[in-house]
């Protein structure tokens, strides 16, 4: 692991000493982050493969119901009842934290008449009243499972950067520090001998000169 280039002095072996610290704990904090990041995704995974198999069932059903309306009523009948919904969706955006990770939170609210239906009974099937209702269900999880696909997408891309810092520091960055200070260190040590030495010697002819 090459060392960084740095004068091999105490001054800058205290401050190496200060860096490999901080960075020793930054790369701790930094991977317990990234693991509980990954406990959360794993458990947002399942949810959203929960909500994926319901909308998918759900839909199936719908479209199987909304079908077998459209062979029993006339394409005008269809078109009178739901030209007209009686109910009107918004949905509001906002924001929670994971992990001081800001991931969307989709708010859907209904807005309309008293009528859940948009027809008169007598005019449409069973199959199509099933289908209103059935879909009227299924469109909150539909929010719920778009909220959850992009909480993962997002939860997946910070895993992803905490991987990478994580391994900068590991391999890279604690290493070369490492290394650096066990070189400082050594120069340090070679410099106390050559001093104890040169006094010695310095000694040694101040003595044979008071002889």
């Amino acid at each position: 692991m090459a060392r960084i280039n740095v004068n091999p002095t105490r001054m800058e072996l205290s401050r190496l000493k200060a860096r490999l610290k901080t960075a020793m704990r930054g790369h701790k904090l930094l991977k317990d982050k990234t693991d509980e990041l990954i406990r959360r995704f794993t458990a947002i995974i399942k949810e959203n493969k929960r909500l994926r198999d319901e909308v998918e069932e759900d839909m199936s059903r719908v479209l199987t119901q909304f079908s077998a309306a459209k062979s029993l009523m006339s394409e005008e009948d269809i078109e009178l009842a739901f030209s007209m919904p009686a109910v009107s969706l918004e949905v509001e955006c906002a924001s929670q934290s994971i992990m001081n990770v800001a991931v969307p939170r989709l708010i859907l609210s209904e807005k309309g008449s008293e009528k859940a239906y948009p027809y008169a009974f007598a005019a449409v099937t069973s199959e199509a009243d099933y289908s209103v209702r059935m879909m009227g269900k299924t469109v909150y999880k539909l929010v719920k499972l778009a909220e959850t696909e992009k909480t993962a997408q997002m939860l997946a891309d910070e895993i992803e950067k905490g991987k990478r810092r994580v391994n900068a520091l590991e391999n890279i960055m604690i290493p070369s520090l490492e290394e650096t200070i066990k070189y400082i260190s050594m120069k340090l040590e070679e410099n106390d001998r050559s001093s104890r030495t040169r006094l010695m010697k310095v000694k040694s002819m101040l003595e044979e000169g008071a002889r």
